[in-house]
C-alpha cells in the first residue's frame, strides 16, 4: 500500500499526536515506504529544533519536546520491525 498523501503531513500528524504508528499498521507498507516515512521524520524532526523558542516560554519548550519525542517513537518503532522482519530500510 501507498503513503496516502504528502508523506511530510503524516510524519507531521505523527509529531502532533493524531496518528501512533503500530505494527499492524506498518504491515501495510512496503520497505520503500516506509524508507520514505523515516526520511520524512528526520527531516520534520530537524524542522523542530530549528524553531527558536525562548527559555522563559516553559510551555513552547515542553510541546516540541513532546513532539520530538513522538517522531523518535516512531522512528524506532519503524526500525524495531524492519529489523525483526529482515527488511532493508
Amino acid at each position: 500500500m501507498t503513503i496516502a498523501g504528502s508523506p511530510k503531513k503524516l510524519c507531521q500528524d505523527i509529531a502532533d499526536g493524531y496518528l501512533i504508528l503500530t505494527v499492524p499498521m506498518l504491515k501495510l507498507y512496503d520497505p520503500p515506504d516506509l524508507r520514505t516515512i523515516v526520511t520524512n521524520i528526520a527531516i520534520v524532526a530537524r524542522e523542530l529544533r530549528q524553531e527558536a523558542i525562548p527559555l522563559e516560554d516553559v510551555m513552547a519548550l515542553k510541546t516540541r519536546n513532546m513532539k520530538l519525542s513522538r517522531l523518535n517513537q516512531a522512528q524506532v518503532v519503524i526500525q524495531a520491525y524492519c529489523k525483526k522482519r529482515r527488511l532493508p530500510l
